[in-house]
């Protein structure tokens, strides 16, 4: 469903991403694990067709992501790290705008928008405008818009970021249920006890490498210690 095979970029003479490889699966949550500045954002954004890798492949549901990156863009829904809303619009006029850049049926459109405010708890607040939303709501609306056109595949930057134990629950259920769907989900974040909860592998990445990846039980058998903190900890220290 995703694969990447030696994706690299360079920013100058800063290796952002090196010789990235890693494959998921349809039904599958991967996480990508990793302090700030260790390439998580730059990956999303690489697959997310937003950047151009500097070298190596990758494709998303059979789909190159520079020889076709306007078929992968349909395919995949994107979080990034900051909501990129429309503060003078409201929760629907932001989200039929998105799905209109996705040549949504308006009716199709509009169903989907009254359906996922419904699950989100957002119904009533579909009117007003978004500039006066909690970061919660923001981040929650932006979760729509993401999956508005039903994406195959879900790339989702720090999705909890900033959220209260509340609306960063609510954000993992929904995760959760995007799985059931079948979708494939790539979950960055630096929260090792959140991944734990959410994802099926983690890769976890310092300084743009792969240091380590598996199950849960399989990083734990590699480091020979149970604590996953410790273990991310140890593994990202490695390459300081």
């Amino acid at each position: 469903m995703l694969i990447a095979n030696e994706l690299s970029k360079d920013f100058g003479s800063i290796k952002a991403i090196d010789r990235l490889s890693l494959k998921a699966q349809a039904g599958e949550v991967l996480g990508v694990l990793g302090p700030n500045g260790a390439g998580k954002t730059t990956f999303s954004r690489l697959i997310a067709t937003l950047l151009t890798p500097t070298s190596g492949t990758a494709s998303v549901d059979g789909h190159d992501i520079i020889k076709e990156s306007e078929i992968v863009r349909q395919v995949i829904g994107f979080l990034p790290t900051e909501p990129g809303l429309y503060g003078r619009f409201t929760a629907v006029e932001n989200l039929q705008y998105f799905g209109r850049l996705h040549s949504m049926d308006e009716r199709v459109l509009s169903q989907r928008i009254d359906q996922l405010l419904k699950k989100f708890d957002l119904y009533e607040e579909r009117n007003r405008r978004t500039a006066g939303f909690s970061k919660g709501m923001m981040q929650k609306v932006s979760l729509i818009r993401a999956v508005l056109h039903d994406p195959k595949v879900l790339l989702l930057d720090e999705p909890t970021a900033g959220l209260d134990v509340p609306a960063a629950r609510v954000v993992l259920d929904m995760v959760k249920e995007f799985k059931a769907e079948g979708k494939c989900i790539l979950f960055s974040t630096h929260r090792m006890v959140e991944a734990e909860k959410i994802c099926d592998r983690m890769v976890i990445i310092a300084k743009g490498h792969i240091v380590a990846q598996g199950t849960v039980a399989e990083l734990r058998q590699q480091a020979g210690q149970d604590d996953l903190e410790e273990i991310f900890l140890r593994l990202v220290g490695e390459v300081s």
